[in-house]
């Protein structure tokens, strides 16, 4: 009998699982607290979990993570030089990298050569920064109508430096000179990120003996082999909460529903439909840049469970910033809860989000950033055991700034403690995975700043975070309502609430002390189904074999429309003499091209089917082959399990 791990690899926990490939049950499960800056301990710790009786008959292992994710909205990339060919617009300097060149050439439209490509100037910025990069990501003007430019100057590249390079029209077939620029230089910030995170993943499960085949689930829901997750792992920013979908799907036996994901960092809501996510028509946007990268639909809320609750004139808030959840920190820390009881509080006029009674410091090591000297004397201070604010101040002898701390928290030279939703949860009894005493006491500091009691507050605090869950379920459901709308009707005193037709699932953990408490508040179908704690790890090992390609075909010269015909694809610009050859070669090309991509996912060939759209322009009266036509030809291949 053979089984399937699935491994995802979140912001919080990692999670496992196994399946029996024939029935689809999950034989085991684990998770364990993600490591960082290295994880492969939480790796190791979360398949430690997992019956070892079942590890020798793996046969595929697959995996998700939001760690490209994480880099892109954390800054935390390795540095990329980024080398412009030709004319790229007014938005030209705001891309994702300090080491810009611009030089001459690129195409036009129809792939003719605007500008010779002037190679040495080129060859002269890639000696000098080669010490101060990691990779390099290049794009030039109409690359998507002929990529020689792009080619050339990566070839040239490869002779000077052994290391990656990244060109834009290999990532997107979509005009747009300006996000596939972006989308290439975050490519190439990530390929060193993901290589380590694939070769942790692949010494783990080499030294158990596993000799499994390695796929990764991509953004969009599709698995890919591991090579080419390799080669775009750009396309894995988002496979997190894609395998969230899928697994939800899966669990619950929907294949039509609703996913509310709720994380560590952030609550995601997104759809699938037959079976197949829905996917964001214009490119996933990633830390604010704008991409080419075809991602699901997602409506993302920055409150999770370690979001940080803070008060300030009265107001409870929860989130943004993610922090250590006190019941965590008391275990992590032996003789917190001695600190945490005896801690004097910061003044209330000080009070914004970082500075807060029942928060703590403690200096992190994977900061990566120069420090300024005021930054330094704080952490000169700052040791690895929990510190509050009022200890800060007085060991320092200053005032610390709550931007200051700002600065030190982005910069990942500081990790925050504080009380949090999982602490709310362990409180009422919901959840108990930590120490209940910690979070106890969090609630009581809190209580006596709302003039409240600690069962009191939390029951508040946790009926505002089903109503986070509700307005961003409402939200995606409803893209055209306004936001402002939406929470008025939540929350106030209307006979009359919302309906969502598709069932809602709920996936993460914990969720399920929030499926009454979310039913109060909108009239759905909601659906709680068993493993919905490690959904993410399951849907990594169900996404299916889908990859689209788009080719399009134009008449080389509008003066005599039957002749000479261009075919532009991923394989460049090519003639052809007649219109039937140049489509019969855009059909025969991309089946041959998906046939290859599902082999290297595992998926035999009488599990493929094939959707191929067609899109002509045909001006009235034209009596002539189509003056353009756009061709997309999406290959779907059954799971590999």
């Amino acid at each position: 009998m053979k089984y399937s791990l699935g491994i995802d690899a979140g912001g919080t926990y990692t999670d496992v699982a196994i399946i029996e490939n024939n029935s689809g049950k999950v034989v085991s499960s684990n998770k364990a607290l993600t490591t960082y800056p290295d994880l492969l301990e939480g790796i190791e710790n979360s398949i430690d979990g997992l019956d070892f009786q079942y590890l020798e008959d793996i046969a595929v292992v697959s995996v998700s993570t939001t760690l490209a994710t994480n880099t892109v909205l954390e800054n935390t990339g390795y540095p990329v030089a980024l080398i412009l060919i030709g004319e790229h617009g007014s938005e030209s300097e705001g891309f994702p990298s300090q080491h810009i060149f611009h030089a001459k050439g690129g195409h036009d439209h129809k792939g003719l050569e605007m500008q010779e490509l002037d190679i040495s100037p080129i060859e002269s910025f890639v000696k000098d920064v080669r010490d101060k990069v990691s990779a390099f990501a290049i794009s030039s003007h109409f690359s998507i109508r002929n990529p020689d430019h792009e080619i050339k100057t990566r070839e040239l590249i490869q002779t000077i430096v052994d290391m990656p390079v990244v060109c834009g029209h290999e990532l997107s077939q979509d005009i747009g000179a300006y996000e596939r620029a972006v989308t290439a230089t975050l490519n190439a910030r990530l390929i060193p990120v993901i290589k380590q995170f694939i070769e942790t993943i692949i010494k783990d499960i080499r030294r158990r003996g596993i000799s499994a085949r390695l796929l990764m689930l991509k953004c969009d829901g599709s698995v890919t082999g591991i090579e080419d997750a390799l080669k775009k792992p750009i396309e894995t920013v988002f496979s997190g909460p894609a395998a969230s979908l899928i697994g939800a799907s899966h669990l619950s036996g929907r294949h039509t529903c609703v996913t509310i994901d709720v994380g560590g960092t952030s609550t995601d809501i997104s759809s699938i439909s037959n079976g197949v996510p829905e996917l964001s028509e214009s490119g996933g946007i990633v830390g604010g840049w704008k991409t080419r990268v075809r991602a699901i639909h997602m409506e993302t809320s920055a409150m999770g469970g370690d979001s940080g609750i803070w008060t300030r004139k009265g107001g409870l808030f929860i989130g943004p910033r993610r922090v250590i959840p006190l019941c965590l920190a008391a275990q992590m820390y032996p003789g917190f809860i001695s600190k945490l009881k005896n801690a004097s509080n910061p003044q209330r006029d000080l009070f914004d989000e970082n500075i807060q009674p029942a928060r703590f410091f403690v200096k992190n090591s994977s900061g990566k950033h120069e420090l300024t000297d005021s930054e330094r004397r704080i952490l000169d201070v700052l040791g690895s055991e929990p510190m509050s604010y009022r200890e800060l101040t007085s060991l320092t002898r200053s005032h610390i700034s709550s931007n200051m701390l700002d600065l030190l928290i982005s910069k990942r030279f500081i990790r925050v403690i504080g009380f949090t939703p999982t602490d709310v949860l362990h409180v009422l009894g919901d959840y108990e995975q930590w120490d209940v005493e910690a979070a106890s006491i969090g609630a009581d500091i809190f209580a006596r700043f709302a003039f409240s009691s600690k069962f009191e507050i939390c029951e508040t605090l946790k009926e505002k975070f089903a109503l986070n869950m509700a307005y961003d379920l409402i939200c995606f459901a409803l893209p055209n309502i306004e936001k402002e709308s939406i929470m008025e009707t939540l929350t106030g005193n209307y006979p009359a609430t919302f309906k969502v037709k598709l069932p809602v699932v709920l996936i993460g953990g914990p969720v399920a002390p929030y499926v009454k408490s979310l039913g109060k508040i909108v009239d759905a179908d909601i659906i709680l189904p068993q493993h919905a704690d490690v959904g993410n790890a399951i849907g990594a090992l169900y996404g299916k074999g889908i990859k689209r390609l788009e080719y399009l075909i134009r008449p080389a010269s509008l003066s005599e429309p039957d002749q000479d015909f261009l075919v532009f694809s991923q394989n460049g610009r090519k003639s052809f003499q007649t219109y039937t050859q140049a489509y019969d070669y855009s059909i025969d090309n991309g089946k041959n091209v998906l046939f290859e991509y599902m082999k290297s996912c595992g998926i035999k060939k009488d599990q493929i089917s094939f959707n191929i759209k067609e899109k002509k322009v045909i001006p009235e009266g034209w009596k002539h082959p189509p003056m353009e036509t756009q061709l997309t030809i999406m290959g779907i291949g059954t799971s590999p399990l």
